[in-house]
């Protein structure tokens, strides 16, 4: 397979379509937690804004400036995030990262929306920028979790 043809597969127009679609961008007006997160390798930032309540995420906003596949995965991740406990979202992230670096399977519901993204695994320079959403919420979950246990 040629080097264009891998290219035109890896920005398939599932992938674009999301990058262009991307939910929860607007950002929360009075979060628990703002994380912003860098991949350092390309520059790509995610910022996230999340509100907790009994344990499960209640509201989510972010704002994302990267490639096409960290919005494609921010979009996945972004549409499916409510309602799902710590726990939940990191078992999707080590999912993804096993999907991207061990030829792991693609990552269960409500994560399953990031097979698109199973061409990605021969990029490992973008695999930085794909992780990005998650693990910009999970660091504002453990933001909040730290400042509950402290005022508890």
């Amino acid at each position: 397979m040629s080097a264009d043809t891998d290219l035109i597969k890896l920005y398939s127009a599932q992938i674009l379509a999301l990058a262009a679609d991307m939910p929860n961008t607007d950002r929360l007006s009075a979060p628990d937690a703002t994380v912003r997160k860098r991949a350092p390798l390309c520059g790509s930032t995610v910022t996230v804004d999340v509100r907790v309540e009994d344990g499960r995420i209640a509201a989510f906003g972010q704002d994302v400036k990267a490639c096409a596949l960290g919005q494609a995965s921010a979009s996945v991740v972004g549409g499916q995030l409510i309602g799902l406990t710590e726990a939940e979202v990191q078992r999707g992230r080590d999912q993804l990262h096993a999907m991207l670096t061990a030829n792991g399977p693609v990552p269960d519901a409500p994560f399953d929306g990031l097979k698109v993204l199973v061409p990605a695994r021969d990029y490992k320079n973008r695999h930085a920028s794909i992780l990005l959403a998650f693990d910009a919420t999970l660091a504002a979950l453990a933001e909040i979790r730290s400042k509950a246990s402290r005022s508890a």
